[in-house]
């Protein structure tokens, strides 16, 4: 019985950890990041690849360097009898790399900044507040203060060396 209780309770865990909203567009930017990978692919298969052609080889995996000779291209594209850095195929992945968190940051995230900054001012504009909301207090600075309260309590001082009190709990902001 107390087996099957359990059962029960890593699936309602599971189930709530599945349904909690990161965890939902985690998933979500995978597909899209799996889907955006192609059409990066594509651009520099087709733009890049032929831009780079019109001053050397139009595949960058082709560009390498023979740190011991003697290094002659086998049948299957690898260095036979030598030892051959392959640049080339770096230089490739850094381009795509480059491009692609170009066109993520261009085309998602600053114009979704740009959103939420609009929205917030909305926001602002419709409460009537223009003061920024003051900053939530840290973890660390709760830490000490408790540290700062143990040490006036050991000492029996009655100020102590606390900076600021502050409430206590969860809701308290």
């Amino acid at each position: 019985m107390n087996a099957k209780k359990e059962a029960v309770s890593i699936l309602d865990g599971f189930k709530a950890f599945l349904m909690r909203g990161n965890v939902i567009d985690l998933a979500v930017a995978v597909v899209i990041g799996a889907a955006f990978t192609s059409i990066v692919n594509s651009v520099v298969k087709g733009v890049i690849n032929p831009l780079v052609g019109a001053i050397g080889t139009k595949n960058l995996d082709h560009y390498s360097y023979c740190l011991k000779d003697p290094c002659k291209p086998g049948t299957d594209g690898s260095a036979e009898g030598g030892v051959q850095i392959l640049w080339g195929s770096v230089a490739g992945a850094a381009l795509n790399f480059v491009i692609t968190a170009a066109v993520v940051y261009f085309l998602m995230v600053l114009p979704m900044s740009k959103y939420l900054a609009r929205q917030e001012a909305r926001k602002q504009a419709r409460t009537g507040k223009t003061e920024p909301e003051p900053n939530p207090v840290t973890e660390l600075e709760v830490l000490q203060d408790i540290r700062d309260l143990l040490v006036a309590q050991r000492t029996g001082t009655v100020d102590g060396v606390v900076r600021q009190q502050r409430p206590a709990g969860p809701d308290a902001r």
